[in-house]
């Protein structure tokens, strides 16, 4: 319950609407409640002297109530709408905002498609409760305590009827409660499983028409599906056995008041008109009772999914900004100092161990080794997607945490392995790197990456529009639009993380001549080929997370037996006849 009252500090400036419905919800529902009085008039008065021009005054009296009672629920409808939506949008916002702030190792604890369901699903949970349960939630408790207050003035003794049945539907909406609150929360989790495969088979489409397994991934959906069916099934099933409850309760106090009712009208202890308009009330109060155990249930439901949004919103930011943050980068000056990192505190193994490595301003630096050797780890360390475990890493001659996030990230550029382009324009995806780039710029950035020379032969040029996620692109052509992208940066350090893994030799090579322009700026090459980092100052081989070998290509060549096998392997082949090829 908590969480779901912090949340509702999202309402902001729609907290002055709830109030107005809920206004408008006690308007309505006086309105309501006087109609059952004036029913008694109009006929213990005006149906029993046969006065005409009596019952007409008091119809139209009642058709006047009613209008107002349901003007009054139309406003209450347009004020709750207002409220409930922009709540949902407030709430939305703050997670996609808290998620933008997370660190690497933050979204390790997520999968992607439970964060997609949090934004959406369990957020339209939290607006139907406000949407659908708000109107009951203030109608109700009102409906109930003035219904038995006006049947209790009519006839105390017929009202007893109403605490006979209250503690028998007060147990039914306990059980049901307490059963349906986990099975609220494992319906969510399966929720998230099911758009998980969603998500997988979508991203990987290509994957599943290339090796013709379309008919394997609509199993795997069959199976997610059956288990949301039934997991939804099971829930409801004991969701709805508070409506039966309701309705025998409410059956057995209609018999019992018409029994004992019409003995009180047979004996003229009781006028007709008066058990009329009291057989209203018990019908009114019978349905806010059965409206109000709806909250309950919605509550319920409610509460599970505002407990997995706090996860997202509560869930600590694990790389931040210090107090009092550097915001300038005096150079591309790189040092790992006894840097060793591992992905979760409680892991065995460290992915980096007792790093030592110091890179002057301007150098260009490869990286080489086998998968699983921890080069991509080790640039990621350098504009803090993730923090050292231990020892310092540093920029500039500083620690990477004495800067600001912003400002480090701004003088890092990196490539990431993964290309990633977004749905739009291939002007606004470059523009990514410098909002404020001029036109000249950006075709500079293109040209340096080798993509002016296809984007050239595009109708529409840099407006060309991409699709979603680079579609209409080659792989080739994505990574040359990402360096494009980070290029304009103009950062101080440059990173490749294998982005050049899908283009021609002749096309890196042309990318290599271009990046050797750059002045005072520091290049960290990840390569799988030996040619994309052979003409780079400083060779590192990294084996096993350690720095197993560093030099220049030629000194590597001589007296390194991996970098050697690395060279052989591509550069001539390895093993001819059993004879290591010659260098």
């Amino acid at each position: 319950m908590e969480d779901f009252k912090r949340l509702l500090a999202y309402l902001g400036p729609y907290r002055r609407d709830l109030f107005i419905g809920a206004f408008f919800v006690l308007v309505e529902t006086c309105f309501e409640l006087v109609i059952p009085v004036l029913m008694a008039d109009l006929i213990d008065v005006g149906v029993a002297n046969r006065d005409l021009n009596f019952i007409l005054h008091k119809g139209v009296q009642m058709g006047i109530c009613a209008l107002l009672s349901l003007i009054s629920g139309l406003l209450y409808a347009r004020f709750a709408a207002r409220a409930a939506f922009g709540w949902g949008a407030r709430i939305r916002e703050a997670q996609f905002a808290r998620v933008q702030d997370f660190a690497f190792s933050n979204l390790d604890h997520f999968q992607a498609s439970s964060l997609v369901t949090r934004l959406t699903t369990d957020v339209t949970v939290l607006q139907n409760a406000i949407n659908g349960g708000f109107r009951p939630l203030v109608r109700s408790p009102l409906m109930l305590l003035l219904g038995i207050g006006f049947s209790f003035a009519m006839h105390a003794g017929l009202s007893l009827i109403f605490f006979l049945c209250a503690p028998i539907l007060g147990f039914v909406l306990y059980r049901v409660v307490k059963k349906v609150a986990p099975m609220y929360t494992r319906l969510q989790q399966v929720v998230d499983q099911l758009n998980h495969r969603v998500q997988e088979s979508l991203i990987a489409i290509r994957a599943v028409k290339a090796f013709v397994r379309a008919e394997r991934e609509e199993e795997r959906f069959a199976i997610a599906n059956q288990a949301l069916m039934d997991t939804s099934e099971r829930t409801f099933h004991y969701t709805v056995l508070n409506l039966p409850a309701f309705q025998l309760s409410m059956y057995v106090s209609v018999v019992l008041i018409m029994w004992f009712g019409g003995n009180l009208v047979l004996t003229a202890q009781m006028e007709v008109g008066d058990l009329t308009g009291f057989f209203s009330y018990v019908l009114q109060v019978m349905n806010s009772m059965m409206l109000l155990s709806n909250v309950f249930l919605l509550l319920t439901r409610s509460l599970a999914s505002a407990r997995r949004i706090a996860q997202v919103l509560d869930e600590p930011v694990a790389l931040t900004s210090p107090p009092e943050p550097v915001e300038e980068i005096p150079d591309g000056r790189i040092d790992f100092e006894n840097v060793s990192f591992k992905y979760k505190a409680g892991a065995r193994e460290y992915a980096l161990s007792d790093v030592e490595l110091h890179i002057a301003p301007g150098q260009t630096v490869g990286i080489l080794g086998g998968t699983g050797s921890a080069k991509s780890t080790l640039v990621q360390l350098i504009p803090r997607l993730y923090d050292a475990t231990e020892g310092v890493v540093k920029v500039g001659g500083r620690d990477v945490r004495e800067y600001s996030l912003s400002a480090l990230r701004d003088a890092v550029g990196i490539v990431l392995q993964k290309n990633v382009l977004f749905s739009g324009t291939i002007r606004e995806n470059l523009l990514w790197g410098n909002p404020a780039a001029t036109e000249a710029e950006l075709w500079e950035a293109c040209r340096m990456a080798g993509a002016e020379e296809f984007l050239r032969r595009m109708p529409k040029g840099l407006d060309t529009d991409l699709g979603q996620g680079g579609v209409n692109v080659s792989g080739g052509q994505k990574q040359r639009l990402c360096i494009a992208r980070t290029l304009l940066k103009k950062p101080k350090i440059l990173i490749f993380d294998d982005s050049t893994s899908a283009v021609d030799t002749a096309t890196e090579a042309e990318i290599r001549k271009a990046l050797g322009q750059l002045q005072d700026v520091t290049i960290l090459i990840i390569a799988q080929r030996v040619i994309s980092v052979m003409h780079a100052d400083v060779i590192l081989v990294l084996e096993d997370g350690r720095i197993h070998a560093s030099g220049s290509h030629s000194e590597l060549l001589a007296h390194d037996p991996i970098y050697q096998e690395i060279y052989d392997s591509q550069m001539k082949g390895g093993q001819v006849h059993g004879q290591t090829a010659e260098r």
